[in-house]
């Protein structure tokens, strides 16, 4: 099946080091953006949405500024194609705003539907962080 590229911007009102701890750990992950994440020994997140697993690892990041997991396959297979998404933290120099930029890489392929779950997800970020 192939893989969609959505993007989006959403404007937050909160500082890219607030905002940061909430992006790159399990803890704070957990608190708007799964029901439940962990962390193993190999450091690979366990993502876990309506009681199933999204395993992923952290491939990249710039202490605030940026993450991006890349989803694992399911079975033992080498996927050439993963699915991943990118969180960014960017600030807006002539007005100060700090936006969230998703970069969201997978098989969803529905625009409103991926913009209505992203929405909703930063919905419970700003909720979580005042913002």
């Amino acid at each position: 099946m192939s893989k969609f590229l959505f993007t989006g911007d959403f404007e937050i009102n909160a500082s890219k080091p607030m905002l940061y701890q909430y992006l790159n750990s399990a803890s704070g992950l957990s608190q708007w953006f799964a029901d439940d994440v962990t962390i193993d020994e190999d450091k690979v997140y366990n993502f876990i949405w309506d009681e199933e697993d999204h395993r992923a690892k952290m491939v990249s990041h710039r202490t605030n500024h940026y993450v991006k997991f890349e989803f694992l396959p399911e079975n033992d297979e080498i996927e050439d194609d993963p699915a991943y998404f990118e969180i960014r933290l960017e600030l807006n120099e002539l007005t100060q705003s700090v936006f969230i930029k998703i970069t969201d890489y997978s098989e969803m392929e529905d625009v409103d539907e991926l913009y209505d779950l992203w929405q909703g997800l930063i919905d419970n970020l700003k909720e979580t962080v005042g913002g």
